[in-house]
């Protein structure tokens, strides 16, 4: 198999994992309040990391970035906008809004070169123009035909994308960059924890039982594993075709929403599917002309 193939096949099981795995994973602990379940996270993510800093490069990277005050003050930027998506993300499947999560990954893309133009001065295309315009009217037909807008989608779509814009600024490996932040959040997560199990106790142990308890442990796995999988694609492939694989995430959870937990998908949620997929292919084939071109 060659190198590229296999990185293709690395980004299938990654965006797999984040569209179908995920949401079915938080859907098992949904019994369980959505910032506590943040807090394991964090805390079995750190101790699924420890391993990977055997490794000579991972360890000096993160020696690097811990005596680099400026890197650690914008890490601590990207933890905010990542714990808040993740946040927002257990919340909306537990909550049975796992539609409303992958229209706001779908979005992502959009608000990616909408952010790009606003704050890099990036020039945009006359279709990424029209691709944009069609999502707001998407989001317009929402509010106009449902009565509310799509909070949690937006939500999702520009916590994550001021998350990249972070990160891209930074630039320091996904693994290091993933533990630092998870490094962060511990002492809060921590804290958090204390208050609950002194007050109302906590869900780990015997009040959830032991199905619930190990699945909480699982919690660093699903935030690993998909990551490691995405770091194999990227280093294998070309990063604008790895774009295109992203699409996968948001699909599988919409089928996972539709056909596995029957979420309400009316004709006014079709309509704004509709136009938010043709946004999509709009600014996908604007992408793949202007790729052609430099070729």
């Amino acid at each position: 198999m060659s190198n590229e193939r296999l990185g293709q096949l690395y980004a299938v099981f990654a965006f797999l994992f984040w569209g179908g795995l995920s949401p079915i994973y938080f859907k098992e602990v949904s019994s369980v309040e959505p910032i506590e379940i943040l807090v394991y996270r964090v805390l079995f993510s750190v101790i699924t990391l420890l391993p990977f800093f055997f490794f000579k490069k991972e360890l000096s990277s993160f020696l690097n970035i811990i005596k680099d005050f400026r890197q650690i003050r914008n890490l601590f930027l990207s933890t905010l906008f990542v714990s808040i998506n993740w946040l927002i993300f257990i919340w909306a499947i537990t909550n049975n809004r796992i539609l409303e999560a992958s229209l706001g990954y779908y979005i992502n893309p959009l608000v990616n070169v909408l952010f790009g133009f606003l704050f890099f001065k990036e020039r945009m295309t006359k279709y990424q123009y029209l691709a944009i315009f069609i999502a707001i009217l998407a989001i317009l037909y929402q509010l106009i035909t449902l009565g509310y807008i799509p909070i949690v989608s937006l939500s999702l779509a520009i916590s994550f994308a001021i998350y990249g814009m972070i990160r891209k600024k930074i630039n320091v490996g996904s693994i290091v960059g993933l533990f630092v932040e998870v490094l962060l959040l511990l002492p809060f997560a921590a804290a958090y924890l204390i208050y609950i199990y002194n007050t109302k106790g906590i869900a780990f142990g015997e009040s959830s039982g032991v199905y619930v308890s190990f699945m909480l442990v699982l919690a660093g796995l699903i935030t690993v594993v998909p990551l490691l999988l995405f770091n194999g694609a990227a280093t294998r492939m070309k990063l604008a075709t790895l774009g295109f694989f992203q699409y996968i995430a948001p699909t599988v959870s919409f089928f996972t929403a539709v056909f596995i937990y029957h979420e309400e998908f009316n004709f006014d949620k079709l309509v704004t599917f509709c136009l938010i997929w043709l946004a999509l292919i709009i600014y996908s084939l604007d992408s793949f002309s202007k790729r052609r071109i430099k070729k």
